[in-house]
C-alpha cells in the first residue's frame, strides 16, 4: 500500500542520495583530521574549516544531484494521432536550447575539441533516450530507473576511489588531490609498480568496495522506500516544487549567496594550510585542476636557458643543478621604517594619458604627480589582464598560464613574495568589491603573512556597481585605515572604475564635470566613447582626492606611493608611438610607473624599459628593505649594471594569441607559438630596420631570449614556494 507524500517521489529520492554522499563525505573529512591533523589542532579550533568543508561537500552532491534531477523530469506525451502535444514540442525546444547554450559556454571556457564532442554525444543519447522511453522518471519507467542506477553506481564508484587517491596522496605529498596525478598514466607501467610496492592496495580496494556498497546501498534503498510513496498534489503544485528544487540544487551548486560562486581559493582565507587542506574537497580540488593537468615546463629548456638568465638577472651565486634564482638585497637598516602603498591601476592605457600628450588631457593631476616624482614612461605589462596584472605586481612572475591564468591554477597558489620581507611592518590590500573574483583571494591570503584585506563588506561606503564602491571612495577609505596606524605598513589598493561599466557616482557629479567629444575626436585619441573617457578621468580626478587626503596626514611624507597600471587597452596610439604599439600589441602592455614621494624622492623622468614586475624589487630597494628576490623582476635602482646586450627590457606575453615577445629601448620582437609568425621592428621609430649583420644578429638574440624568459617563467610558476625560499634563506 502506498503512503502519501508531501513532495514528488523525484524530489525525494534525489534529496536522500544527496544526504547518503553527504554522510559518506563528512566521515572522510574527520578520518583525514584525524589521522593528519597537526598536535596543535583540535575540533574546536577546526570547526570553521569543517563547515566550510560542509558547503565545498554541498556543492559537490548539488552538481550530481542536479543533472539527474532535471532530466528525471523529461517527459513526452502524444494526443490520440500520435503526434507530439503541444507542451511537449516547448519542453524539447527549450531542452535542445539549454544544451546548445552550455556546449557554448564550455567553448567559451576553453573546453578542448574532445571535451565538447563528448559532451555533444551525451546530450544526444539523452534526447535519444526520452524519445525510446517516452519518460525520464525512474519511479514511472523501468529502463529510466535502471539507467539512474548505473549512473549513481559510477558516480558513488569514482567517488569513493578519488577519496582514497586523494588520501594517499595527501600522506604523501602533503596537497590534495589535483589533476596532475593524470600525468602518471605517461609511465603507466611505472607508476602501476610504484603504487603496488608502496601503498596497501588491498586494503584500500576492501575500503573502496566497502564504502561504495554502503553508499549504493542506502541509495537503493531510499529508492525503494520512496517508490512506495505517491504525490497526489496537482501538476502545477509538481511543477513548482520541482522548480524551487532546481534553483536550491543551482545555488547550492554557486555554493552561497554572492557575487561569485564558492571557489577553492576560500579555504586559504584561514591564512592556515591545514586548515585550507581539510576543508578542500578532493572532488572540487580535481575538478579546479583539471584544465590546468597540463601546466607544467620544460626542464630541459629551464636548464639550457639558465646561463642567459643568470647574466639577465645578475645572479651571483649560479647554481645549475639546483637552478638558483635567488638575489639577496641587503639594505643599512634605516633610523625610521619606509611606508609603502603601492596602487594597481585598472585599464591605465599610457597612449590615453596626459603623460605623452594625449590632447584630451585625460589625466592632469597625474602628469603633475609625474613631474613630481621617479616617472619610468616605458614601463611594460608582460600580459593583457587584470588578473595576470595583479599576479605579475604580487609576485614578479610573468602570468604565462594559457588558457586561463594562474590565479585559477590551485597549483600556483603557494607562491615566494616580496612583500613577507617586509618585517615590522603591517600589510594590506584594498579592493572595492570582492577578491573571490578571479581567485584572487587564494593569491593574496595564502602568500602574503599577516595580511589585513579589505573588501567591499568592509567599508562604510555603499556599492556603486558590479565592482564594489567607488575609486574615490576606496581611496578614502584606504587613507582612514593607514592613518590609524601606529607601526610601519605596506599597502595595495587595487582601482576598478575605469572599466565597464564605467561608472560615475552620482554623489560626485557636482565636483566632477563630465565632458563630451565628437566621435570622431574620441576615436582619434583613442577612445571608444565618452562613457570612457570620463571614466578614465575619473580615476584622475580619484587620484587627486587620495593624495590631497594623504598630505594631510602625518605618514604621508614618510611613504613611498607606486602607481601602476595593471594593463593598457589595444587602440589607436595615433602619432604619439611608433606603429609598433598598434602592429605589435603594445597599446595593450605600455602603462605608466610612478614612484611618488616628495620628502624622499628625487623627481625625474626616465626613458628605459621596464616591466610592471620590476615593482616590488625597485620600490623595496628605495625604501630600504632587505629582501630576497627569487623571480624575474629587477630592481631599476640597483647601482650594479649586468654586462648583456639588452640592458634594459620587458617580457611580452599574449594569451589570446599565445604569442610571446620581447620589448627593448630599441626593438620590439614577437612570436607566435601556434602559427611561428614573427615581427622584428624598431621601437624608437617608423623607420624601417636595416639590414646589418648587427639586427640579425639582435633578432636571433632576442628570439633566445623571449623564449628564454618563457620558459624560465612557467618553471617558476611551479618552483617559487614561499617555504622553499623561506628554507633556503
Amino acid at each position: 500500500m502506498k503512503r502519501k507524500s508531501n513532495f514528488p517521489r523525484l524530489v525525494k529520492w534525489m534529496f536522500l542520495t544527496g544526504i547518503a554522499f553527504l554522510i559518506f563525505m563528512t566521515i572522510m573529512r574527520f578520518i583525514f583530521f584525524y589521522h593528519f591533523a597537526p598536535l596543535n589542532y583540535s575540533f574546536s579550533n577546526s570547526f570553521r574549516a569543517f563547515l566550510l568543508g560542509l558547503n565545498f561537500d554541498v556543492r559537490i552532491v548539488c552538481g550530481i544531484i542536479i543533472f539527474p534531477f532535471v532530466i528525471g523530469n523529461l517527459h513526452l506525451k502524444y494526443n490520440e494521432k500520435k503526434r507530439l502535444t503541444a507542451g511537449s514540442i516547448i519542453e524539447v525546444f527549450i531542452t535542445v536550447v539549454i544544451m546548445g547554450l552550455l556546449i557554448l559556454f564550455m567553448k567559451k571556457g576553453h573546453a578542448s575539441l574532445a571535451v565538447l564532442i563528448g559532451t555533444s554525444i551525451l546530450f544526444l543519447l539523452i534526447l535519444a533516450w526520452l524519445f525510446a522511453t517516452k519518460n525520464c522518471n525512474p519511479f514511472e519507467n523501468i529502463v529510466s530507473e535502471r539507467i539512474f542506477k548505473i549512473y549513481f553506481f559510477i558516480v558513488t564508484v569514482v567517488l569513493v576511489f578519488l577519496y582514497a587517491i586523494d588520501f594517499e596522496n595527501f600522506d604523501y605529498l602533503h596537497e590534495r588531490l589535483n589533476a596532475s596525478v593524470l600525468n602518471y598514466l605517461g609511465n603507466a607501467k611505472i607508476s602501476l609498480n610504484m603504487v603496488w610496492e608502496t601503498y596497501p592496495v588491498f586494503t584500500l580496494l576492501i575500503l573502496i568496495i566497502v564504502f561504495t556498497a554502503f553508499i549504493f546501498w542506502l541509495i537503493n534503498k531510499w529508492f525503494r522506500r520512496t517508490e512506495k510513496s505517491i504525490y497526489l498534489a496537482n501538476p502545477v503544485a509538481k511543477f513548482v516544487t520541482a522548480f524551487v528544487f532546481t534553483l536550491l540544487l543551482g545555488l547550492g551548486v554557486f555554493g552561497r549567496l554572492n557575487q561569485y560562486p564558492l571557489r577553492w581559493s576560500d579555504a586559504f582565507s584561514f591564512d592556515d594550510n591545514f586548515k585550507a587542506n581539510l576543508s578542500l574537497n578532493p572532488v572540487q580540488s580535481f575538478l579546479s585542476t583539471l584544465k590546468f593537468k597540463n601546466s607544467t615546463y620544460d626542464l630541459k629548456k629551464v636548464k639550457e636557458y639558465y646561463p642567459l638568465m643568470v647574466q639577465y638577472l645578475n645572479i651571483q651565486n649560479a647554481d645549475s643543478v639546483s637552478l638558483n634564482y635567488k638575489r639577496i638585497h641587503q639594505a643599512a637598516a634605516p633610523a625610521n621604517l619606509t611606508n609603502v602603498v603601492v596602487v594597481i591601476c585598472e585599464s591605465f592605457s599610457a597612449y590615453k594619458s596626459s603623460m605623452w600628450g594625449n590632447p584630451l588631457n585625460t589625466t592632469p593631476y597625474f602628469d603633475q604627480m609625474c613631474r613630481n616624482g621617479i616617472f619610468f614612461d616605458r614601463c611594460f605589462t608582460p600580459a593583457y589582464g587584470t588578473a595576470r596584472g595583479v599576479w605579475a605586481v604580487i609576485t614578479g612572475i610573468p602570468d604565462v598560464e594559457y588558457p586561463t591564468t594562474s590565479s585559477r591554477n590551485p597549483a600556483y597558489v603557494d607562491e615566494h613574495c616580496i612583500i613577507n620581507d617586509y618585517k615590522g611592518y603591517e600589510k594590506f590590500y584594498f579592493i572595492g568589491g570582492s577578491s573571490s573574483w578571479a581567485n584572487i583571494r587564494g593569491l593574496l591570503t595564502n602568500n602574503i603573512d599577516g595580511l589585513h584585506l579589505y573588501e567591499q563588506e568592509d567599508y562604510k561606503s555603499k556599492p556603486i556597481d558590479v565592482w564594489g564602491i567607488s575609486d574615490k571612495n576606496l581611496f578614502l577609505e584606504a587613507n582612514n585605515v593607514l592613518k590609524e596606524q601606529k607601526h610601519p605598513f605596506i599597502a595595495v589598493i587595487q582601482t576598478a572604475d575605469n572599466h565597464r561599466p564605467y561608472t560615475i557616482p552620482e554623489e560626485d557629479k557636482k565636483e566632477f564635470t563630465l565632458k563630451n567629444y565628437p566621435v570622431d575626436s574620441l576615436k582619434k585619441y583613442g577612445f571608444e566613447s565618452n562613457a570612457e573617457l570620463n571614466a578614465f578621468r575619473f580615476t584622475d580626478f580619484s587620484f587627486q582626492k587620495f593624495i590631497e587626503a594623504a598630505k594631510k596626514e602625518p605618514y604621508f611624507n614618510n611613504t613611498i606611493f607606486v602607481f601602476v597600471g595593471d594593463h593598457g587597452i589595444r587602440g589607436e596610439a595615433g602619432n604619439m608611438f611608433p606603429k609598433a604599439w598598434e602592429a605589435d600589441g603594445l597599446t595593450t602592455q605600455h602603462v605608466p610607473l610612478l614612484f611618488y614621494s616628495p620628502a624622499l624622492l628625487t623627481p625625474q623622468r626616465i626613458d628605459r624599459t621596464c616591466s610592471q614586475i620590476d615593482l616590488l624589487p625597485s620600490v623595496s630597494s628605495l625604501a630600504k628593505v632587505s629582501f630576497t628576490n627569487t623571480t624575474l623582476g629587477k630592481n631599476l635602482f640597483d647601482s650594479i649594471q649586468n654586462n648583456v646586450r639588452f640592458k634594459n627590457l620587458a617580457f611580452l606575453f599574449n594569451p589570446d594569441l599565445k604569442q610571446i615577445g620581447i620589448v627593448t629601448d630599441e626593438y620590439v620582437y614577437v612570436h607566435n607559438l601556434l602559427s611561428g609568425q614573427e615581427d622584428f621592428r624598431s621601437s624608437k621609430n617608423n623607420l624601417p630596420l636595416p639590414q646589418t649583420e648587427q639586427t640579425t644578429s639582435d633578432k636571433k638574440a632576442l628570439q633566445t631570449l623571449s623564449d628564454a624568459y618563457y620558459q624560465t617563467a612557467k618553471y617558476m610558476l611551479l618552483n617559487n614556494k614561499k617555504n622553499k625560499q623561506a628554507a633556503g634563506k
